[in-house]
Formats: C-alpha cells, structure tokens, sequence
C-alpha cells in the first residue's frame, strides 16, 4: 500500500470519485465542518494528524458546508462537526460533534486502522492500574521494541515512572521524546508531574508540613508545599483545596506561585479526569472574578 497521506478538501462534485468510489478501497474518513468553528478546526487538525500517522491507510475528506449546501442536505447534516466513515460505497458511522483523540483512535481502530504495540501499550496501562507495575514495564518495553515510531508507548512509560518515584529515569525518557509530544497536553502534564515530584523531594515531608500548616493558618509556605506534597501523591483534590485558600488569602504568594500550580494541576488531571479538571477551573475562575 502506498504511504502517500490522503487529505482532501471535498466538493459536491469531487465527493463521488474521491469518498465513494475510494472507500471501496480504503476507509474514507468525512468531517462536515464550518471552517469558521473552533470545534471544527480542533478536528480538522485532529484527523490531519491522524492521516499523517496512519499514511495510506484511511482517507480524510474535509466538506465546509458554508460552501457546499447539497452536500449538508444530501447528508442531512444539522450539527457541525460531524463525521461519515464510508465503507464500501456507504456510510458505516456517524459521530456528531467534537472527538477527543483517544475517541477518535477507537473509531479508526474499528476499521483496522491501529498499532499491535497499541494493544501491548493498553494491556501494559491495565496492569499499572490494577498494581503489577513490573509487568506493565515488560509490555510497554516490549511495545517500544515492537514500534519504537509509537512515542505513545513511551510516555505511558514516563507515567508509569513518575508514579513509581523514578523521577531520573522519567526525566530522561521525557527528554528524549520528540518536541511536539512534550508540548501536547499529555505532554504538558507529565513534565507538570516530574516538576512537582522534584519539588516535594525537596521539602520537609507531608506529615511535618501537615503539622505546621495544622498549627498555623498562615504558613501559606508550609501550606504550598504541602500542596506539592500531595500533588506528588496524586491527592490532587485536597492539594487543589489548600491552592485555592492560598490564591484567596494570599494571592501574590511568590508573584502568584499558588495560581500558576493550579494551572498545572488542572493540567495534569484533564487527560484523566476532564470532570475534576472542569470543576476546579471553575472554581478557580470564580474566585479570580470575585
């Protein structure tokens, strides 16, 4: 199969040969867009991204139904984005609104379209959730032996390091990630947790600063670092509690210290936990307008 990517931007008029006639061929993914919407160009760059990876194995058609009215009443498309997969002459999926990219890979997986080192990488990630962390590290090893192009492997690595306090070993792993890894939003968030796991090493311990902070209110130091502390130990609601009293009570704490970790620990939890990370920007969004 040739590894051309296939990216196309679709007329009513290209749409027969180029998504009907080809997904005899291949899988024709179609996102009916407004180019004018932010959600739309989220997925448009999600799908780019995509196509790139998984060259010459799905198609990606782009329809901008501003422009191409036929198409949206052919398709009766009444929300944008919206997603067509075509196979075989016909659409076999439909997805309404914006995808996340672990939703998107699933929906590409349905049609063939995925990595063997991703099921490793999966059965590797259950086995750090359920304790036996030795042998998430053999998948994973094996994973990137298997596809060491897969930079999803080893950043599932760097957590599993992270969790386990092998801060050096994180670092150097993360280092060796390609730039836009490290500056994606899994990205950002383990480099937030290597930054936080260094810092709490260097403080007094959890249960000293617990008792300082326990004995005086104003210890907004004692407080802080105790809140990397518990961020260090994934306790991230009780550390975002204690940020929010210090961004209350003492705002400009190291030039706004206390604001700046929020940000970061909310940065850290979305990919896992979009519900806790909303609720806390939340808050922080409130208290900053107060």
């Amino acid at each position: 199969m040739s590894q051309d990517t296939y990216i196309f931007e679709i007329t009513e008029k290209s749409f027969p040969s180029v998504v009907v006639e080809n997904s005899y061929k291949l899988p024709v993914v179609v996102a009916f867009i407004l180019v004018s919407s932010e959600h739309c160009f989220a997925l448009d760059q999600l799908f780019s991204g995509l196509a790139r990876e998984f060259a010459g194995r799905f198609i990606f058609a782009k329809v901008d139904v501003a422009e191409e009215q036929g198409l949206r009443q052919q398709y009766n498309i009444e929300n944008v984005p919206t997603v067509m997969v075509f196979h075989n002459g016909a659409v076999a999926r439909v997805e309404l609104g914006q995808l996340q990219e672990i939703e998107a890979r699933a929906l590409l997986r349905e049609f063939g379209i995925f990595y063997e080192s991703d099921e490793l990488r999966e059965q590797g990630r259950a086995l750090h959730v359920a304790g036996d962390t030795v042998g998430a590290i053999k998948l994973l090893t094996q994973a990137i032996q298997m596809h060491p192009a897969n930079t999803r492997v080893a950043m599932d690595m760097v957590q599993v390091f992270v969790d386990i306090g092998e801060i050096e070993n994180a670092k150097g792993l993360f280092n060796r990630l390609p730039e836009r890894e490290r500056e994606s939003d899994t990205g950002k968030s383990l480099k937030g947790q290597i930054n936080v796991a260094e810092y709490a090493a260097k403080t007094e311990g959890l249960e000293t600063l617990q008792q300082r902070v326990a004995a005086n209110d104003a210890d907004t130091q004692a407080r802080f670092d105790l809140v990397v502390c518990l961020i260090a130990q994934h306790r991230y609601q009780e550390g975002m509690d204690h940020l929010l009293y210090i961004i209350k009570h003492d705002p400009d704490f190291k030039n706004g210290a206390a604001r700046e970790l929020m940000i970061t620990a909310i940065r850290t939890i979305t990919p896992g936990n979009a519900e806790l990370a909303n609720q806390y920007q939340r808050k922080l969004a409130n208290l900053l307008a107060g």
